[in-house]
């Protein structure tokens, strides 16, 4: 079996209503004097009336511009050290999270996440995704360090847009069917990849149990025990599922054929978890799954996730397929982890399942 590495957690967690008055005790506990505080524009009128005030330590605060891209990520490195600041501080969605780490990665300094939405496990695993100033996918980069704090404060994610609690549950219910699909030929599967594949299913039990609910409550602004869940599941489940499992418990196809949707301008105003939904949908008609998809389809239909191209905005035709399948097989892309090799007529032939499909 190849090597893995386990980073299965931050050093410090906590999901808990007033979690952020922990902060300053944090920061001072940590040894860090000098804060850069990273956020979106919403993310920060969302939650500045639950940030604490930061009376023994410096906090800059800045807004971060378009993507999690190269060059945002060399600005905000400038500033940090031009400020002094041994610890960078995430405060907003998953491009958020992603830039926070990779400064704290340049800068050499800890990394402090308060994730504002639940549309993704960012705020706990050790990478970011690169995407170019324009918004297309461009990679993934590992880091060796996990984020040392983490503080969900779920009164927050409880008022944000129902669209990125759907996103996040797309992207964990990912977890389970890609890690199948990259551990299914191991011949001696090692402990943490079996915890790995465990906490995988576990996500995809969770999702299919309380997600319907956690939506109802989001709708509410209402802290419920289904909501809870399902940010848990989102946002810690899903990413152990990566820390624990190394390259076994990442990414697959489904993935890819985010990626791939990216091209098109017509899919950028959808959230990644959306996108990674239909990827499913096409990574199990590669793989044969039919009746695996005829499972998901009316949990999709209830919940709001896209299971065909015409609702992600794109034209169901060969030429929209064909620029998929070849952008989803690119060198670089995660279909290539899986133990079968897809060539560009299967990939079509996926897309085309998924779009004919009885829904």
């Amino acid at each position: 079996m190849k090597q893995i590495k386990v980073q299965a957690s931050p050093s410090y967690y906590a999901c808990e209503i007033g979690v952020y008055d922990r902060l300053p005790s944090l920061m001072v506990g940590g040894k860090v004097g000098r804060a850069l505080l990273v956020h979106g524009q919403r993310s920060l009128e969302a939650a500045k009336s639950f940030l604490p005030s930061f009376d023994q330590i410096d906090v800059y605060f800045e807004q971060y511009v378009g993507e999690c891209s190269l060059m945002e990520i060399e600005r905000l490195t400038k500033l940090g050290n031009e400020k002094g600041c041994d610890v960078i501080i995430g405060l907003g969605g998953g491009k958020v999270m992603d830039l926070a780490k990779a400064v704290a990665n340049e800068m050499n300094v800890p990394v402090v996440l308060l994730p504002t939405l639940a549309s993704q496990c960012a705020a706990w695993t050790p990478l970011s995704v690169i995407y170019s100033d324009a918004g297309d996918y461009l990679k993934y980069t590992t880091f060796l360090k996990n984020p040392w704090v983490v503080l969900i404060e779920p009164t927050i994610i409880a008022s944000s847009p129902l669209s990125y609690l759907r996103a996040g549950i797309g992207d964990t219910l990912a977890k389970w069917y890609e890690a199948k699909s990259l551990t299914k030929e191991l011949d001696n599967m090692r402990v943490p990849v079996k915890l790995s594949l465990l906490t995988a299913n576990l996500c995809q039990e969770l999702i299919l149990k309380e997600s319907e609910q956690a939506l109802v409550a989001l709708t509410q602004k209402e802290v419920t025990s289904s909501l809870l869940t399902i940010i848990e599941t989102n946002i810690m489940a899903g990413g152990l599922v990566g820390g624990l499992g190394d390259e076994f418990g990442r990414i697959a196809a489904a993935h890819s054929i985010h990626n791939a949707l990216t091209q098109f301008e017509e899919t950028h105003h959808f959230l990644h978890g959306e996108k990674v939904a239909y990827g499913i949908l096409v990574q199990l008609a590669l793989e044969g799954e039919l009746e695996e998809i005829e499972k998901l389809l009316p949990f999709y239909q209830k919940v709001g996730l896209p299971v065909s191209l015409k609702e992600l905005g794109l034209k169901q035709n060969g030429e929209v397929f064909e620029a998929i399948a070849k952008k989803a097989l690119l060198p670089n892309e995660s279909i290539h982890f899986m133990s079968q090799s897809f060539t560009t007529t299967q990939v079509v032939h996926g897309i085309q399942t998924v779009e004919t499909y009885k829904k």
